[in-house]
């Protein structure tokens, strides 16, 4: 398989972020030139890159996949409410049929928004792995744990599960295993311990929800005479394996013990503002810290979409407002964290993330010939204040076309559409 992009604008997000007007050559699955001249080649695949801008595909770190199916079900309700009488009630019903729906939808939406890699935190993950090895996007997912079992699993069963989930996924192509403890206030002591052991064991990601709310911390306070972040330090979850989500209400304290340990953050803007957590996650203290920084949707119940151009866009206007300060995080600071950050945190700065001689084709192509994206002083700056998901025009992952101008080559979009709209109806539907 090979394409080639030619007469196009790249913003490569190298270590110099440097841009070039020319083309790209992909071959097997990786880019085998980048030049600003043109390439004489023939390829499979032949994409015009007049008046469109090409960049590494987005990145994101946060996010719970089948939740599509619950999109707009309880919006504008207290977070305790929203669980409790609408979610958990439905998440009790699936299955794996429906999360493999649900899965599909959610992949679509990626696909057709420029987000190539995705973090989850779900359960079914081997449902959602085999969906996404089908699409084409490539996938950390993970393994949840909850201390009283999950609508998958018991209790009893979670821990041989998760070696066997490992060891499936383990060194596949496209999909990578990560433990996934819910998050300290619903894993309690003895099963972080164990976790830290399986994780430590197969030398895999952990990822966990941790500080998002000020009842969490309040909860895991009392409960345990501890903040969540050592918590998780304490029974050795805190380690350049870890991957915080949220992190909205951390102290300049628990920010040096996640540098100390080389953990990464997730965050999730949309998602905090839409639920009203009421924490601010001081990003920009963390980057002063040198932590690693990216950006997750979480769920589309709570976003309610998967665009990452959204959340870039949500995320620097926050902490401007925030911070009275219209510098604080600058437009290319945060495409970083959909990019390049979005590869350090999953540990794949050497494989995606930036547009290189010899990385994977992650590659992402946008049509500029726009009128709001018209004139064009700065194409980073477009990219997070005036671009959106239904910009994108090409999305390729692992050196394949999933998308090109609308046409979608992995998955019916028909038929996924239709197929979520009847599976949403029969879980929201009352018994």
């Amino acid at each position: 398989m090979s394409i080639l992009i030619h007469h196009a604008h790249i913003l490569t997000q190298n270590d110099k972020r440097k841009q070039i007007f020319g083309s790209i050559y992909i071959e097997d699955g990786k880019i085998t030139e980048l030049s600003s001249k043109p390439i004489s080649v023939e390829a499979d695949y032949k994409i015009n890159g007049s008046k469109k801008l090409v960049l590494p595909g987005l990145i994101n770190t946060h996010t719970h996949i089948p939740m599509t199916l619950l999109r707009g079900y309880g919006d504008d309700m207290v977070l305790s409410e929203w669980l409790e009488d609408r979610i958990w009630p439905v998440e009790a019903k699936l299955d794996s049929s429906s999360v493999e729906i649900g899965t599909k939808l959610g992949l679509l939406e990626m696909i057709a928004s420029g987000t190539t890699t995705f973090l989850d935190m779900y359960f079914f993950e081997d449902t959602i792995g085999k969906a996404c090895q089908k699409a084409g996007v490539r996938a950390f997912l993970g393994f949840a744990f909850i201390d009283y079992g999950t609508p998958e699993y018991k209790s009893e069963v979670l821990f041989s599960e998760c070696e066997k989930f490992v060891k499936r996924w383990k060194g596949s192509d496209l999909v990578e295993p990560v433990i996934t403890p819910h998050g300290v206030y619903t894993v309690g002591p003895e099963n972080l311990e164990k976790i830290s052991t399986i994780a430590k064991k197969h030398n895999v990601l952990i990822h966990t929800h941790c500080s998002e709310t000020r009842d969490e911390v309040y909860e895991v306070e009392k409960k345990y005479g501890c903040r969540p972040v050592e918590q998780l330090k304490k029974y050795g979850l805190l380690t350049r394996k870890m991957i915080l989500a949220h992190c909205g209400w951390i102290t300049k304290g628990e920010i040096t013990d996640i540098k100390n340990a080389g953990s990464r953050v997730s965050h999730c803007p949309v998602s905090n503002m839409k639920i009203a957590t009421g924490g601010f996650a001081p990003i920009p203290e963390m980057l002063e810290a040198n932590i690693p920084v990216s950006l997750g949707t979480d769920g589309a119940a709570s976003n309610n979409t998967l665009d990452m151009f959204e959340t870039m866009k949500f995320c620097a206007l926050l902490h401007k407002q925030h911070r009275w300060d219209p510098k604080v995080l600058p437009a290319q600071t945060v495409l970083d964290f959909a990019t390049i950050n979005g590869a350090k945190t999953l540990d794949m700065e050497n494989v995606i993330g930036s547009i290189e001689v010899g990385k994977k084709a992650d590659i992402i192509v946008l049509d500029f010939n726009k009128p709001r994206l018209t004139p064009c002083h700065d194409f980073v700056s477009h990219l997070v204040y005036a671009s959106n998901g239904s910009d994108v025009f090409a999305t390729i992952v692992n050196g394949k076309p999933l998308m090109i101008d609308d046409e979608f080559f992995t998955l019916d979009r028909d038929k996924v559409i239709f197929e979520a709209e009847k599976c949403a109806k029969d879980l929201t539907s009352k018994s």
